[in-house]
């Protein structure tokens, strides 16, 4: 009786001992990775703090010093949450760094008092550290691919990837509708970034620019959360080599009082406020000295009598202010379809549409850049290539 007691108790502490194990659930992934800037992201399965270790990638043992400890916080306290977040600034750029991430569990806090659990932390130990590399101040030239309206299908990630040689390119943008609907954080993961983790995303960020399928469900106010986390918005500009880019957060496709949205959305004010913002990006000084400028958006400004409101609406909007800029190729998609549109005297640069098989590589060389779409059975759809004005 007393063995079989004793059997019954180990059990039970063994159980209680996986009960109380926190584990990291999805990631780390990077995002926001610049030139003196990195972002990191990463969820556990139970309320946490958490933070990063880094260290150069300097031969030496990732043990063999006490590494610069970087937390989750939020106004000067840490942070308790399943997702977590890290901003690290004032780095060098051009530089390899290595990383580790922490998840400590937080069993309870109350009043002052807080009981701390187990530790989950990404392995480097047995591992190699995870490694990242911030973008170089200079760079002659550059190679990148967009991809979008991947719409959870997240099988055809890999291959979208390994067809557009996603391993020797400097930047990977994901151009909206990666989902179809977010309706938990789950969405995401399950939907395609966790093949993107898997594949890439822990050594090198994707920037996202958000597609009108993002802006749906009950989740979609979180989606800052785990892209773009940590920034003043979601449109943004960013420089590397020759390139200065535009990223255009275009909002929903049809009126904000249509029966689908509920009377939840107001994309007509929030694309008034992104075009004041727009305005001030041609002062900088980036943008000025930029070979080539070129705008990356979900949907894109052409004309059409058949179009919907919010394509419309960044045409009235974004296009009278982008015609200014001397915009060398916005990269779009949303329609499904390849697509391609001449300047016009309405538009006055050209917008290449990529369907949702396929890819978009640009690569420049010297005083002009070559952009091709390269589809799921990894043959060229179509190549153009474009000159310094």
């Amino acid at each position: 009786m007393k063995k079989i007691l004793a059997l019954v108790l180990l059990l039970a502490t063994v159980s209680a001992l996986k009960t109380f194990a926190i584990k990291i659930l999805h990631g780390p992934y990077l995002q926001n990775v610049y030139q003196t800037e990195a972002t990191f992201v990463w969820i556990s399965d139970k309320p946490s703090v958490g933070w990063v270790e880094m260290a150069p990638n300097d031969g030496t043992n990732f043990y063999s010093y006490d590494r610069p400890k970087y937390f989750d916080t939020q106004i000067g306290v840490k942070r308790t949450d399943s997702i977590h977040v890290v901003r690290i600034t004032g780095l060098k750029p051009g530089v390899t760094y290595r990383y580790r991430v922490f998840s400590q569990e937080v069993v309870k806090h109350d009043h002052a008092y807080v009981q701390y659990g187990k530790v989950a932390s990404t392995n480097v130990y047995r591992e190699r550290p995870l490694t990242f590399k911030t973008l170089e101040e200079t760079k002659s030239d550059i190679s990148f691919v967009v991809v979008n309206d991947v719409h959870a299908r997240k099988d055809v990630i890999t291959p979208l990837m390994k067809y557009a040689d996603y391993e020797n390119r400097d930047l990977i943008f994901f151009n909206g509708d990666m989902v179809s609907i977010v309706n938990r954080g789950e969405d995401f993961f399950t939907g395609f970034m966790d093949e993107c983790i898997s594949l890439f995303a822990k050594n090198k960020s994707p920037y996202y620019v958000r597609g009108n399928h993002e802006t749906r469900g009950e989740f979609a106010t979180h989606f800052q959360d785990y892209f773009n986390p940590r920034q003043p918005h979601l449109y943004f500009t960013m420089h590397l080599g020759p390139v200065y880019f535009i990223n255009l957060d275009t909002g929903e496709d049809k009126p904000d009082n249509d029966i689908e949205y509920a009377g939840i959305t107001d994309y007509d004010q929030y694309r008034t406020e992104q075009a004041e913002w727009l305005k001030t990006v041609k002062e900088d000084p980036l943008f000025k000295a930029a070979k080539f400028r070129i705008v990356i958006a979900h949907m894109p400004t052409t004309i059409s009598k058949n179009e919907w409101h919010g394509p419309v609406d960044c045409l009235n909007k974004f296009t009278p202010i982008l015609n200014d800029m001397d915009i060398d190729l916005m990269i779009c998609g949303h329609v499904h379809r390849d697509l391609y549109y001449e300047p016009n005297e309405v538009v006055k640069y050209p917008v290449l549409v990529n369907s949702n098989m396929g890819s978009v590589e640009v690569n420049t060389h010297g005083d002009s850049f070559e952009a091709v779409i390269r589809h799921l059975n990894g043959k060229v759809f179509s190549k153009r290539e474009f000159r310094v004005k």
